[in-house]
């Protein structure tokens, strides 16, 4: 007489339910949509450029109100980002003249 051995069924670990932000990053992964750079060469020299022109390599210190600290802090964890580089970031797109005064 031969005994049936009872297997577990093996569930697939890539079959797991993603909630709202996950399935935008599986989304943004979706190597379907990427595109190949034609010229691989010159498009590694362009950014190693940009990287160079926007390499920070000065330190600055500077007083603001605890007020203002907070909102920055707040705004840079609403970024999800340190608030250093928000800073950094503002001041940036003011110098590139992308920011618009009211």
């Amino acid at each position: 007489m031969k005994h049936k051995v009872k297997r577990k069924k093996v569930s697939d670990p890539y079959d797991v339910k993603l909630d709202a932000y996950e399935q935008e990053i599986e989304d943004a992964l979706d190597f379907k949509k990427l595109k190949s750079v034609k010229n691989v060469k010159a498009k590694i020299a362009e950014l190693k450029a940009a990287a160079i022109n926007h390499r920070r390599d000065k330190q600055i210190n500077i007083r603001i109100s605890s007020r203002d600290l907070l909102g920055l802090k707040e705004a840079a964890a609403h970024e999800g980002m340190p608030y250093q580089t928000l800073i950094a970031s503002i001041l940036h797109k003011y110098v590139a003249g992308h920011v618009i005064q009211r």
